[in-house]
């Protein structure tokens, strides 16, 4: 059984981008927000580290997080947060895509 270090941190970006948003700005709902997606994305890490195949909470997680934090930085061209939270999740729907396309290992 392997940890999903990647996703884990991952996890912690997400969840500490939302704390930041509400201690520089006071912004309750990026603090709900980022507490929200980070325990998902948590919880997906979580899911992988026993079962490698099971990507689906992770892949919905930064999917979605891939649409809404770009969106935002197209709109707004900021790199903080927005460029970065978009661009770590769109280097995880890469990471999980090779893994789905991966064939699984025979033992």
């Amino acid at each position: 059984m392997s940890v999903d270090w990647v996703g884990y941190g991952y996890a912690a970006l997400v969840a500490s981008g939302g704390v930041v948003g509400y201690v520089k700005a006071g912004s309750v709902p990026s603090l709900a927000a980022g507490l929200l997606f980070g325990g998902l994305a948590g919880f997906g890490a979580y899911q992988i580290s026993n079962d490698p195949t099971n990507v689906w909470v992770s892949l919905a997680t930064s999917g979605a997080l891939t649409g809404v934090m770009g969106k935002r930085f197209y709109g707004s061209r900021k790199f903080m947060p927005a460029g970065l939270v978009a661009g770590a999740s769109l280097l995880m729907v890469a990471k999980l895509g090779v893994t789905l396309l991966q064939k699984p290992q025979q033992s």
